[in-house]
């Protein structure tokens, strides 16, 4: 009999992609899986999940707000009415499993789950754990983990080290770098670097590049400069006339294979969902993580690929003074490049969304 599976979070598309792919591993081995998913109302996942062809019911759920006492006021309230539609999404979908992924819709369903004995399981993407997680991880079942040394905030014998899901079509890379250079306008032949802050951007990495634009200008080296959305007007409007056949600027990559393959060196955030992409195009990286994550989960990631020497590491607010020297030097040092390549190489999980999804299936009652 066909299994009946609710996947929860999202808020990112660091949880979102994770938990679509952890679905379509699931309907890959069994295509009757029926998969209900739960987000935060005004988030991505309710506009992506749909998109990818799922259903999705949304909690009013938000995570503490830095800025706002009057929006933190209102939060216990939040809270209570997750928790009670949440315990309705439970009942009325009756699931066999429920999945947690992150995100701020991740807590209430999943507390529910337990209390309703519901079992379930946990995808902790970050090299450390968020403090949702690790409430949680007592009752779990299972905790799939992409980082060593996890039993420090969760009972050992629950960790399963899985790696974190990825777009397999955003790194499906090989034998495209010609198409990949064709499709954002730049030569063969030319020494390439790809600076990404993912789908919102990263005002850090653009302040950085345009304090350091002409100094790749000058040394000949081919930009791919993704702005995010926030920043792209702004961007190209300070870039003006040096947007040339060396550079080009963009709000957003919709093939992420082609600027992977494109790419000598990449600079990038470190969420979780980005080094587990970097891991399998193995690619050199410099990771800049950003400062304004919970518990610094970023920098954490970051450090866990540096330890491996398998990534170089440029604080957040260094970045502007160093970052393009950095950069310059690493993309003319071909023994070093090969070096972090072959390195990170070796932290490729590809098959993570299908190692989860049987665990899963595992785990349903």
């Amino acid at each position: 009999m066909a299994k009946r599976v609710i996947i929860s979070g999202g808020g990112t598309g660091g949880h979102i992609f994770p938990a679509i792919s952890i679905a379509n591993a699931l309907k890959r081995i069994d295509p009757e899986t029926e998969i209900l998913f739960v987000g935060a109302n005004g988030r991505m996942e309710m506009e992506k999940v749909p998109q990818a062809g799922y259903d999705i019911v949304g909690l009013n759920i938000a995570g503490f707000q830095r800025n706002s006492l009057l929006k933190n006021l209102m939060l216990p309230f939040k809270i209570l009415i997750s928790l009670s539609k949440a315990k309705l999404i439970i009942k009325e979908f009756n699931p066999d499993v429920a999945v947690g992924v992150g995100g701020y819709a991740s807590g209430p369903l999943l507390h529910m789950a337990g209390k309703m004995n519901i079992p379930y399981l946990i995808q902790e993407q970050n090299s450390y754990a968020g403090m949702t997680n690790k409430r949680l991880g007592g009752k779990a079942e299972r905790i799939c983990v992409a980082f060593e040394d996890m039993e420090r905030f969760f009972p050992k014998e629950k960790l399963l080290m899985t790696g974190n899901p990825i777009r397999k079509e955003a790194v499906d890379i090989e034998g495209k770098q010609k198409e990949g250079l064709a499709s954002f306008g730049l030569s063969a032949g030319k020494k390439t670097v790809l600076v990404t802050g993912g789908s919102l951007g990263a005002r850090t990495l653009n302040k950085s590049m345009l304090a350091g634009l002409y100094k790749f200008m000058s040394a000949d080296v081919q930009v791919i400069w993704q702005t995010g959305k926030y920043s792209y007007q702004s961007v190209k409007d300070e870039v003006g006339d040096a947007e040339g056949p060396n550079l080009c600027v963009t709000e957003f990559l919709n093939r992420m294979d082609l600027a992977y393959a494109a790419a000598d060196v990449i600079v990038a955030r470190a969420g979780a969902g980005t080094i587990a992409e970097l891991c399998v195009v193995k690619k050199p990286v410099i990771l800049v993580p950003s400062p304004n994550v919970a518990e610094d989960h970023q920098t954490k990631n970051a450090l866990a690929l540096v330890k491996a020497g398998a990534a170089v590491l440029v604080e957040d607010d260094r970045a502007e003074k160093e970052l393009t020297d950095i950069v310059l030097n690493l993309v003319n040092d071909e023994s070093r490049c090969e070096e972090l390549s072959r390195q990170i190489g070796k932290m490729a999980q590809p098959d993570a969304d299908m190692v989860i999804a049987q665990e899963v299936l595992k785990i349903a009652k």
